[in-house]
């Protein structure tokens, strides 16, 4: 299978840029904001060919007005705070709604910045607080043009609801994308979180294949050799050395696979490359060792042999594993059949046994077949992983069979 890549979030807009573009942009908008707010204030008083000294102060106070939007980026609740209080002090001095209307717009930028990077809860208060004084400069400015008469005029009700909806506008649109940062953030936790599990289940079946045939092929020697060690010694002495041939091998798997799982940084990848790998090469030490447990295994092979993935080739071989296992552990037979047949767009394995095996004799194969055993579970789900079909169940000619098919790529036909 092909190792893939794990998916890395992209970086916020504003961090694509150097640090020196991002600084560059924050001038440019501060010096935006500092023009509109000159030309909106002098455009409000109509100084009317006033003395440069006014304009020069105009100016001065309009770049004062806008310096808190350096602070924007890395303190947008900050900035909106000052931004806020410039346009309350303005309405106290006397300045008209229209002679300070471009820090409302910035304002609702701010309120969507903060709904964005804080919590929810500091969201909600900057869009009150940015609603707050925004109407209340709108309603001074009014109130002291008409009465509440101005105040209740339809054009001017439509101009206070606009503000406000604004604002909810620009509120909501922050807290989207907060919403869609967090359940990004999450999607991703839990997509690791599961390659983690299957990684998991995969040592697990890997370690399960390994010691059942293992400690299933000792258990018998040792049987048959505690048997016959006063009457066969020759017997026994090959039985002892089975044993220990099959312990030292399962031995130095395991320690494999520990040091795999003790690496700085395990994961899937790592432990693919660092894993020992079984595939149908070896049948034929699996078929010696399990005629050293009594049980002879006969390989037949159908179709053309060719390359085959590493998921598919693995699979197949622990399944032919795990089915002689369960023959040398629960069938009482003395014969296995393993076929595996080479298809143009599939492999198939099957494994037959001779053994009393039926449906009524309450072995425990019989048990596993119904799909309650580990083995037979764990043989269905690496099929079902790589898309394949499986069946097992007793014949009823007697013994069990174990068969699978698995679909091949079309780059791998023939």
């Amino acid at each position: 299978m092909s190792e893939t890549t794990p998916y890395a979030p992209p970086a916020p807009l504003m961090h694509r840029f150097p640090r020196g573009a991002r600084a560059a942009v924050t001038s440019c908008a501060m010096a935006l904001l500092g023009l509109v707010l000159y030309v909106a204030i002098t455009g409000g008083a109509e100084p009317g060919g006033g003395p440069d000294r006014e304009g020069v102060s105009l100016a001065a106070a309009s770049v004062v007005m806008a310096a808190p939007l350096a602070a924007a980026r890395r303190r947008p609740s900050a900035a909106l705070a000052l931004l806020l209080a410039e346009a309350a002090a303005a309405a106290a001095l006397g300045l008209r709604a229209e002679q300070v209307w471009p820090l409302f717009p910035v304002t609702g930028l701010l309120v969507a910045a903060v709904a964005a990077t804080r919590h929810p809860r500091a969201g909600l208060a900057a869009a009150f607080a940015t609603v707050a004084v925004q109407e209340t400069v709108l309603q001074v400015d009014l109130l002291r043009d008409g009465g509440w008469g101005r105040v209740l005029a339809p054009g001017f009700l439509g101009l206070t609801a606009c503000l406000a909806l604004l604002v909810l506008l620009a509120w909501l649109t922050g807290t989207y994308v907060r919403q869609r940062r967090a359940y990004g953030e999450a999607l991703r936790a839990h997509v690791a979180a599961q390659a983690v599990t299957a990684e998991r289940l995969r040592i697990a079946r890997e370690l399960h294949d390994m010691v059942a045939h293992s400690i299933g092929v000792i258990a018998i020697q040792a049987g048959a050799g505690s048997r016959v060690i006063d009457s066969e010694p020759e017997r026994a002495r090959g039985a002892l050395t089975a044993i220990e041939t099959t312990s030292r091998e399962t031995l130095r798997g395991l320690r494999t696979m520990l040091d795999v799982l003790r690496t700085a940084e395990p994961g899937p990848a790592s432990a693919a490359e660092a894993e020992p790998s079984s595939g149908l090469a070896d049948l034929d030490r699996l078929v010696a060792t399990t005629a050293n447990a009594g049980v002879q295994v006969e390989v037949r092979h159908g179709g053309e042999r060719r390359g085959l993935a590493e998921a598919v080739d693995r699979s197949a071989f622990r399944i032919i594993q795990e089915s002689v296992t369960n023959v040398v552990r629960h069938a009482d037979a003395r014969h296995c059949r393993v076929t595996v047949d080479w298809r143009p767009h599939d492999l198939s394995v099957e494994i037959v046994d001779d053994g009393p095996g039926h449906p009524d004799s309450g072995s425990p194969r019989d048990a596993a077949g119904t799909g309650t055993g580990y083995g037979i579970r764990g043989m269905r789900e690496r099929v079902a992983l790589l898309d394949g079909d499986f069946a097992a169940g007793p014949r009823p000619e007697g013994g069990y069979r174990v068969a699978a098919r698995f679909p091949l790529p079309l780059t791998e036909a023939p």
